[in-house]
């Protein structure tokens, strides 16, 4: 379930898409019975409004289903303009998700909203590793250790890092209902860079993003 890398190397972006091959964490014997929904189809959506607090800014409304759970750990700073980056940063990456569980290889509103042209035409990529495959993803998958950089002028330019663990996350084929794991051995903690940009609307928008898996 690794993320994705820079658009501009396509070595990068196979490391970044290992996982999208091969599922997310696990083995195959043991998904179905520790994560909650691995039999079934997709759960029960939840929606959740985003936390971001640009000033009269329509945001799009983001569904992940149940038996999903993308959970963000001391996802908090003081500094109001890093907490707007870091709950900017949060709200695309459960964008990219809902895309992926949604079925929709252009990554649908609500990724459009959060990503530049040049991060929407990487996310669309990371996506599409997905859904030409017919996948979709289920289980838990903790974000955590974030860390928020603002650069330049410190009010347009920023960037964020961050850890995820797959160890509790898969994927499951939708005609075939299979379920598949991590390679045994395959390190479960994937590193992210993201570069983010503000836009006129004051959204903190994707340009870029780098995974490294076992950066952690």
């Amino acid at each position: 379930m690794a993320r994705r890398a820079l658009t501009t190397t396509a070595a990068a972006l196979t490391a970044a898409a290992a996982l999208l091959l091969t599922g997310c964490g696990g083995s195959d014997k043991s998904s179905s019975d520790d994560i909650k929904g691995a039999d079934t189809g997709s759960g029960s959506p939840s929606a959740s409004a985003s936390t971001s607090q640009a000033s009269g800014v329509k945001r799009p409304e983001i569904k992940l289903p149940s038996e999903f759970q993308l959970t963000f750990e001391d996802w908090t700073s003081s500094d109001a303009v890093e907490q707007a980056v870091l709950n900017d940063t949060k709200d695309q990456l459960r964008a990219g998700y809902a895309a992926i569980t949604a079925n929709e290889p252009d990554g649908g509103e609500a990724l459009g909203f959060y990503d530049t042209a040049s991060g929407l035409s990487q996310d669309r990529q990371w996506i599409k590793t997905y859904t030409s495959k017919n996948l979709t993803v289920f289980g838990k998958l903790p974000v955590y250790d974030p860390k928020p950089t603002l650069l330049g002028d410190k009010k347009t330019r920023a960037a964020v890092s961050y850890c995820t663990d797959e160890s509790k996350a898969y994927t499951r084929q939708r005609k075939t209902k299979e379920v598949q794991g991590n390679p045994t051995g395959t390190n479960p903690k994937v590193f992210y860079t993201v570069t983010l940009t503000k836009n006129a609307d004051g959204v903190w928008q994707n340009v870029s993003t780098r995974g490294k898996r076992g950066g952690c």
